[in-house]
């Protein structure tokens, strides 16, 4: 068994939506189990818990959400020597083009030394049935990966 974290913030309801899709993708792999949070939840525990790690957010004013932040900032130094070479991924739900919010979470990953997986899934504008189905391929790859010993 594995086990794939979500974490995840939204105020309109598109990056929840992202978040299901993936959840979705990652429980259609038999063996793997997901944990869903919204980042304001989400704990050190979870994280040090989970075997691959997805996380979810707005593009905020060019920059992630202030609760994956939060989350990032609360989790950071108990989790820095605990979590290396994690395997993650990305979802954004962008107004703009994302880059800004990608790059935000790359970096920090860096310090975490996640590793991250796949490439991110950056919706621009609708969260259509096509982003939906590239989250469900998001979740299934994560937990996939995970699961056969591959990340």
């Amino acid at each position: 068994m594995v086990k794939i974290l979500i974490i995840y913030h939204s105020q309109t309801g598109h990056t929840e939506k992202m978040a299901q899709a993936v959840a979705e993708g990652a429980k259609s792999i038999e063996g793997a189990t997901v944990a869903m949070k919204k980042a304001g939840e989400a704990t050190l525990d979870d994280l040090l818990a989970a075997d691959g790690l997805a996380v979810g957010t707005p593009e905020n004013f060019g920059y992630m959400s202030g609760m994956v932040k939060d989350f990032f900032d609360r989790t950071f130094y108990a989790a820095q020597d605990k979590v290396f070479r994690k395997p993650y991924v990305v979802f954004i739900s962008a107004g703009n083009d994302g880059a800004g919010a990608l790059r935000a979470i790359e970096r920090i990953a860096l310090g975490y030394k996640f590793k991250n997986v796949y490439a991110p899934v950056i919706a621009k504008g609708a969260i259509t049935e096509e982003i939906l189905e590239r989250c469900r391929e998001l979740g299934g790859t994560i937990a996939g990966g995970c699961l056969m010993g591959i990340y």
